[in-house]
């Protein structure tokens, strides 16, 4: 199976996500297994983050931070 992205959309790496969220990039990485953040392997194995995708959580995060 062959999943295609935007070629607009930036994807991000576990360590810029992580800079995002301010947690370490080996948390991205147990996000992206359990479920909680959908990512990309890139052919050399590597997980990639779909930036509008980190937004929307991040986004959702401070939200509920807010209330």
């Amino acid at each position: 199976m062959t999943i295609t992205h935007d070629a607009s959309e930036r994807l991000m790496t576990p360590g810029e996500v992580a800079a995002m969220f301010r947690v370490d990039p080996k948390t991205v990485t147990r996000w992206a297994s359990a479920g909680r953040i959908g990512s990309i392997r890139t052919p050399g194995g590597h997980r990639r983050f779909r930036e509008s995708e980190v937004r929307t959580l991040l986004d959702g995060l401070t939200s509920e931070a807010h209330h």
